[in-house]
């Protein structure tokens, strides 16, 4: 079993791949859980996660694999690591070989600290980044990988934004109804675009629009109406 897909196959990915012809982009998608996104729960956005759209609303296969690589992950760590390192190993040389940066995404429905497992130390000629729930991740990161914050206005995940808000990472919010000029005394930015440009950005707020099963949902505090703020 492969674990990280290097095509492309997820749309965000791909959309933050082909803006920029000079970057080879490889992504880990596992099936999320309270052990691999443990303040899922406390931002109230465990129901609406991304497993639930884009291809695997179509593949039932999609979503076997993922559960396949988390049952690896959790039964067997250490193969699990190995493999992801020899995985790395190779695409980094094809990298080389292609002329281009490579870029990887590990936790695309995850919130796994790969830091503590020292994979981003051991390819420095690779770039890292991924979104987090776990403020206290913020800025201990090596250099080669950057994380921006995921921001939900739930009550038990208040101490997580404060901690968040001390740092100069970027915030990703969730918005219905358009994007604000600033929210939570920061610039908006369209956060649709690419995760590069994204993370990247600084002290911002990268807007997303509400996707998924989501949209349908009006009362979970992971998505901000932007109507609601200009009221307030």
């Amino acid at each position: 079993m492969k674990l990280m897909d290097t095509g492309n196959g997820n749309t965000k990915i791909k959309k933050t791949a082909d803006k920029d012809e000079k970057v080879r982009m490889a992504s880990l998608s596992m099936m999320p859980d309270q052990k691999l996104c443990p303040s899922s729960l406390n931002a109230e956005c465990f129901d609406l996660c991304l497993k639930h759209s884009g291809l695997a609303l179509v593949y039932k296969s999609v979503n076997d694999a993922r559960r396949k690589k988390t049952e690896f992950f959790h039964g067997d760590n250490k193969a699990f690591l190995d493999q992801l390192i020899r995985e790395l190993g190779n695409f980094s040389k094809l990298c080389k070989k292609q002329n281009v940066k490579g870029v990887v995404r590990l936790n695309v429905l995850s919130d796994v600290p790969w830091e503590k497992h020292g994979v981003p130390q051991q390819f420095p000629e690779l770039f890292f980044y991924d979104y987090t729930k776990l403020a206290k991740r913020l800025d201990k990161t090596p250099k080669n990988y950057e994380l921006m914050f995921s921001y939900s206005a739930a009550t038990k995940y208040r101490s997580q934004v404060k901690m968040a808000l001390k740092t100069d990472a970027p915030i990703s919010v969730v918005f219905r109804n358009g994007f604000p000029k600033t929210f939570l005394n920061r610039p908006v930015i369209d956060g649709d675009q690419s995760d590069l440009d994204n993370v990247r950005a600084g002290k911002v707020i990268v807007g997303l629009k509400v996707k998924g099963s989501a949209i349908k949902d009006h009362d979970n505090k992971f998505i901000v109406d932007s109507n609601m703020i200009a009221r307030a």
